[in-house]
This record gives C-alpha cells, sequence and structure tokens, in this order.
C-alpha cells in the first residue's frame, strides 16, 4: 500500500446546505479535499443507517489525501433526526436517500462553489458514487440498480448520468432471505442487480453475518456476481461488517477495529476508481498484483 500521499494536507467544509424541496429536513454535505491539485475526480459518499456527514472520516480524508473531492450529505436516517423504524416516514426513507445523492449530483456546481476554489479544480466528468451498507444499496440505485416489489417486479431506473463508476461496501444481498424483521421494516432492501452496468468493485467481508439476511456473508457477494461485467471484488477474508472501522476509530459498531483493514478499502476503492476512469492504472495493477501474491487474507477477482 502506497502511503507517499498521506502527509497530504486536506480541508472539510461543512456544512453546505444542498436544495432538496419537499425533504422536510435540510439536506446538508460536507466536503472534503486536497488543499492543492488541480483535476480532482469525485466520490459522492453515502452513509450507513443512522450515520451522517460527521462519520466514515478514516475513509473520508484518505480519499481526500489520495486527491479526491469527497462529498457526504446527512441521510434522513441520520441518527441526529431521530426517525425511528416505527416513524411513518422510515418506509420511504430508502427513496430520499436516493433523492439526496441525485440533489448533490445535481447541485455539485453550487456545493463546490461554496466550499472554496473547488469548482474550478474538480474533474466534473469523472464522478463516481460510493456508499456502506445501507448507503451501498443507495449508491447501487444511481449505478443502475433496481429495487424489487413484493410480487419480484423491478421499480423505476434512478441511475444518473454524471456518475461513471462506483463501490460498494458491504451491500445489500438478493434473494428472498431477509429476517422477519427486515422483511418487516425493510422490505426495499431487495435489489435487482441485473441491471447495473457500471464498472464498480464491491468490497464484502467474509465474516460479515448479517442480522437482516438468513444468508451467510456471501450475502454481500450478490452485487458482483449479479452485476454485469466489468465488476471487482475485494473479498477481506477476517472483515466483519464496518470492515475494521470505516465509520470511525473505536465506534459502538465496530466489531474488527483494524485501521491496516480501513486503509486497504480505502486505498482499494481509489485505485480501483482511477483506473475505472483511465486516470491511472497502476496503482489498480499493482494492488491486483499484490491479492495474487499474498496469503490471502484478502484477494482481488474480475469480470
Amino acid at each position: 500500500m502506497s502511503s507517499h500521499h498521506l502527509d497530504q494536507r486536506i480541508v472539510a467544509v461543512k456544512p453546505i446546505t444542498v436544495p432538496a424541496p419537499g425533504r422536510g429536513v435540510d439536506l446538508q454535505v460536507k466536503v472534503t479535499a486536497p488543499t492543492s491539485g488541480r483535476n480532482l475526480p469525485v466520490i459522492v459518499f453515502s452513509h450507513g443507517n443512522a450515520w451522517s456527514m460527521d462519520g466514515y472520516e478514516p475513509l473520508v480524508d484518505r480519499w481526500a489525501a489520495a486527491g479526491f473531492i469527497v462529498v457526504q450529505p446527512t441521510h434522513l436516517d441520520s441518527r441526529r433526526n431521530g426517525i425511528t423504524w416505527d416513524d411513518p416516514r422510515f418506509p420511504s426513507i430508502w427513496r430520499v436517500r436516493i433523492a439526496d445523492l441525485h440533489a448533490v449530483l445535481d447541485g455539485l456546481g453550487d456545493i463546490l462553489l461554496q466550499a472554496g476554489d473547488l469548482e474550478t479544480r474538480a474533474d466534473r466528468d469523472h464522478v463516481a458514487v460510493v456508499g456502506h451498507s445501507w448507503g451501498a444499496q443507495t449508491a447501487g440505485a444511481l449505478l443502475g440498480a433496481r429495487v424489487l416489489d413484493a410480487d419480484g417486479i423491478p421499480g423505476e431506473d434512478f441511475s444518473h448520468s454524471a456518475v461513471s463508476a462506483g463501490a460498494l461496501i458491504a451491500a445489500t444481498g438478493t434473494g428472498n432471505t431477509l429476517t422477519p424483521f427486515a422483511a418487516e421494516h425493510l422490505p426495499f432492501m431487495r435489489p435487482d442487480y441485473s441491471t447495473m452496468t457500471a464498472p464498480i468493485l464491491v468490497v464484502a467481508g467474509g465474516r460479515d453475518q448479517s442480522q437482516l439476511s438468513t444468508r451467510g456473508p456471501e450475502w454481500f457477494t450478490d452485487a458482483y456476481h449479479l452485476g454485469p461485467a466489468p465488476k471487482s471484488l475485494l473479498a477481506i477474508a477476517e472483515g466483519e461488517h464496518t470492515l475494521g472501522g470505516l465509520a470511525g476509530e473505536k465506534v459502538a459498531e465496530t466489531t474488527d477495529e483494524d485501521p491496516a483493514r480501513v486503509a486497504l478499502v480505502a486505498d482499494a476503492i481509489s485505485a480501483y476508481l482511477r483506473d475505472a476512469f483511465k486516470l491511472d492504472t497502476a496503482a489498480w495493477t499493482a494492488l491486483e498484483d499484490a491479492a495474487a501474491a499474498g496469503d490471502g487474507t484478502w484477494t482481488i477477482t474480475g469480470k
């Protein structure tokens, strides 16, 4: 793993309010970027359930240090909004999450202007969406995945023309395998990946046993296996749902505290996106070589 860029200074600007009519709560984002450099590609990041723009610093800061502008919205399910499973708004939050990402992408020019000089330094032709857990399903929708209804019929196409690649970390799997709790509260967690054609890196932990599915950790590899090529899969054998602590150091949900694992996930995603954008293939090729020569603690497969 290269660390030459990690002395790169970064800056974060928050909150920036993004127009989102009818949402009920202001849509706010945090923007993190390197203090120098031009033609910076953009990552729009969707957080996992209950988080906010203030989470995931170990991941986001590393991407910024590697030369990306990262935009993080706070979705309605954030703890700070106090919307519980039983709230009448909860069943539609998955749609609001997708709308949040659309609003960020549609308003990206203004967001970058409000974040300082970033509008002139951004590479608007190379925009990715990345998400973790529920955020991975949200991001997947912008990359072409659909949601199956109760009869198994795929719902609407939420893809966004500004997005050309992405990464899904611990993404919802498929099949009629939701636990009773998930079936009741999260019936929208039934993705159809067959239309998700964009180049995507899927990141999955070999010890990520979901409380939402009766299947094992392989549930989280469905986005790779069922999505059309080109796709790559980073499988981390000992990884659990937070993959070392993506959302922050020593946060309550982290069951597999491992800063090196977080760094691997961050660096793999930045390398993959640069390769998918055809900006630089060296880092991703080096990572594939390291995986092939490694001891199996993490592997990369592609199609």
